[in-house]
């Protein structure tokens, strides 16, 4: 039986932020959920107490991906986020649901893991901008409580690096039908929308997703968060001194299911400029084109989807 969409809120009578801090928008994603669930206990139990504002817990927001232990129920939730006038599949009537959820909040902390071997890390939006892709306000906010999350890899450029990738595709797809995916919406997910709404977040990659600490890095967050942003009587947490910035610029689709990395890639791994990352069917290697790193490479991406990013050092939170 499919669990039913579930948000614990706890407000304040003194005026503050409105938090909202969600778990398992990915359903094999499970270290926010198990976060959650251990503040609830302190809360409840009496070990913490909120004293400003309010803040809204939802531990599974995927619970049919989350039942079925996989990344996605029918679709991928954090893509294409927004309501739907004819939902068709569960994650149109879970959008319909976080939407106006989100909309009611000031402030989200997305707690998400990765599928390789990695350092946790943050993706912030982007500095502040009047652009048509993703005009923002609130750069200062969000690169505040990135800074004390408890992790030093701060990534942004995502929404940009991905709005790229879809015209790639479409420039390759010349003449075939428009895919779903083949728009810039289509990468607005948790936070994206939260910004569209006029308010501002941070999505926290806590490490591998059978990482046994990863429930611990999203718990710190959490806790910080409440801190730095005065719902809970503790100092705010220091910020992170060695930040190791850095922004997306590329993305890799795969065309062939035969197409291969020349290694096996985890997240952030240096790459050099002229180095073969992978191998097209053809044979046609893929050549970093600078030095950079290699993000979220997936060898089991499907033909037509995201293989892999890049990403390469940035100046935006130098000292």
């Amino acid at each position: 039986m499919q669990r039913a969409f579930e948000s614990i809120q706890f407000a304040a009578t003194t005026p503050g932020a409105r938090l909202i801090v969600t778990g398992a928008v990915h359903g094999n994603e499970t270290c926010g959920t198990v976060a959650i669930r251990r503040l609830l206990a302190d809360i409840e139990q009496g070990r913490i107490g909120i004293a400003a504002g309010a803040v809204t817990f939802v531990p599974v927001t995927n619970p049919l991906a989350y039942q079925r232990r996989r990344r996605e129920g029918e679709r991928n939730l954090n893509r294409k986020l927004a309501p739907s006038a004819e939902p068709r599949e569960f994650e149109d009537h879970i959008a319909n649901w976080l939407c106006p959820l989100l909309a009611r909040h000031d402030v989200l902390l997305d707690l998400h893991s990765f599928r390789t071997p990695g350092e946790p890390f943050v993706l912030v939006g982007p500095e502040n901008n009047s652009g048509a892709l993703e005009p923002f306000g609130h750069a200062v906010r969000e690169e505040g409580l990135a800074l004390r999350l408890g992790v030093r890899r701060i990534v942004d450029g995502w929404l940009g690096t991905y709005a790229s990738g879809v015209e790639q595709r479409r420039v390759r797809q010349t003449g075939a039908a428009p895919a779903a995916d083949e728009h810039a919406d289509y990468g607005v997910g948790t936070t994206e929308y939260m910004r569209r709404c006029g308010g501002w977040g941070l999505t926290l990659e806590c490490g591998e997703h059978d990482d046994p600490q990863a429930p611990d890095v999203a718990y710190r967050a959490i806790l910080n968060t409440l801190a730095h942003l005065r719902l809970i009587d503790a100092p705010d947490p220091p910020a992170a001194t060695d930040v190791d910035a850095l922004r997306l610029f590329h993305v890799v689709d795969r065309h062939h299911a035969d197409d291969r990395f020349s290694r096996a890639w985890t997240s952030f791994d240096a790459v050099r400029a002229g180095e073969v990352i992978g191998t097209r069917h053809d044979g046609t290697q893929l050549l970093a084109g600078v030095d950079g790193r290699v993000v979220f490479p997936n060898p089991d991406a499907q033909a037509g989807k995201e293989w892999f990013y890049l990403a390469r050092p940035h100046a935006r939170f130098a000292a």
